[in-house]
């Protein structure tokens, strides 16, 4: 035991003197050289427990924030994850690596799409850039994904004393969200030159997607087996039932997991712990309330206050597809680059209570579809949110004569 306990320390003694090795500035190259000579595999427990001992030790945590980079990319594929354990389908952590699997893709084709507006010279750059614009919307759905880690994993980690890796982490986050908040802006940018897009791609766009990518690293090599090994099937069931709240990132998992012990949270069950919603005219249960609102021959969609998506009916003929990872995503992301401008200005118009109701009516496979947003107002005015109800108006627009007599619908 104490020769393990010696390999240990002695492994993170040379870890640790690498890292520092780093901060003074010496050669990323010679530092990975350095490192593949010294050490085989490393523990990522050992990882982390560096980490925290250098700033215990006085490394200030932006310092550590700056090499996070570098010394990720010296670990990468040297970080021993055989003590990992197996994950279960739709365990928050499968659902994380999923939505990683879907920011990789994203960001390949973000990538595809760049490198093919440098080889034609940017002769189609405005149709591209429309592209990439809603690319980089899609991109921004990786904020649920870091929130859901700030505010459900990173405070259970903290109570195991574990308080230095999630700050650094959470840096890093932010320093991902502003680069494509960046890009997102600098997509927006009218006319703009090929020259100018490719140098600031290089600077903005690029740095974005590699950064998304490089935290995937980080997370599925230290982060999610630390997590696995510290916290307890009570502490994940905790935050697998306050994920949906936050939202999922790119992805809608197919299956909710809870423990063995944990029981049934059916809607039942929310009814006979006092789940009704009293109203002045009456009252549901929770049960009676989703059936009305799934058997309305209409789609509704609710956007809060903060222009993020809240809710969305679930009928059997829905008109326009929606899944769970839109769920706390901001409204302008869920449309089209095309026509954010008219989503800008509905709420506006909602939010300075100039207008209460936007309607449009298209022709959609056959079908006259009446889309309308309405402003949803409390008794003192005050703006709550906008709701879109879509509807297939076709079978009414066919009706005609009366019909008097009992007849149920064949549907």
């Amino acid at each position: 035991m104490s020769e393990l306990i010696n390999n240990s320390e002695t492994r993170k003694s040379k870890l640790k003197a690498l890292i520092l090795k780093l901060h003074s500035g010496e050669s990323e190259n010679e530092v990975r050289k350095e490192l593949m000579e010294s050490l085989s595999q490393i523990p990522y427990g050992e990882v982390v427990e560096v980490e925290q001992e250098l700033i215990n030790e006085g490394l200030p945590e932006k310092e550590i924030l700056k090499l996070c980079d570098v010394h990720s990319a010296v670990l990468h594929g040297n970080i021993d994850l055989s003590a990992s354990k197996d994950i279960p389908e739709g365990h928050p952590i499968d659902v994380m690596i999923h939505e990683n699997k879907e920011l990789k893709k994203l960001a390949r084709q973000i990538k595809e799409l760049i490198d093919e507006i440098a080889s034609n010279e940017g002769k189609n750059l405005e149709t591209d850039i429309l592209k990439l614009r809603g690319l980089f919307n899609s991109l921004f759905d990786v904020d649920k994904h870091y929130n859901r880690k700030e505010y459900l994993i990173f405070p259970y980690l903290e109570n195991y004393g574990i308080t230095g890796p999630p700050k650094v982490m959470w840096g890093k986050h932010d320093e991902i969200r502003e680069l494509i908040k960046g890009g997102i802006e600098l997509l927006q940018t009218k006319d703009i030159t090929p020259e100018e897009f490719l140098a600031s791609s290089d600077i903005i766009l690029l740095p974005a997607v590699n950064q998304v990518v490089d935290m995937t690293v980080k997370e599925e090599e230290i982060l999610f087996p630390m997590t696995l090994d510290k916290l307890t099937d009570a502490d994940w069931y905790e935050i697998e039932k306050q994920s949906l709240e936050i939202g999922y990132c790119l992805y809608d998992p197919p299956k909710a997991w809870k423990p063995e012990w944990a029981k049934e949270n059916t809607l039942s069950e929310m009814n006979k712990i006092g789940g009704s919603i009293q109203l002045p005219s009456g009252s549901f249960s929770v049960e009676e309330l989703l059936a009305i609102l799934n058997h309305l021959p209409v789609d509704m969609t609710f956007v809060d206050k903060d222009d993020k998506v809240k809710y969305f009916s679930q009928g059997k003929e829905r008109i326009f597809q929606r899944n769970r990872a839109i769920l706390n995503r901001d409204v302008r992301l869920c449309h089209p680059p095309a026509s954010a401008h008219i989503v800008d200005k509905i709420i506006d118009d909602f939010k300075s209570g100039k207008e209460n109701q936007a309607p449009f009516w298209i022709n959609m496979g056959g079908k006259m579809i009446h889309i309308e947003y309405f402003a949803l107002r409390n008794d003192s005015g005050d703006y709550l949110g906008t709701l879109e109800v879509s509807h297939n108006v076709q079978v009414y627009r066919d009706i005609e004569g009366e019909q008097r007599i009992l007849s149920y619908s064949k549907k």
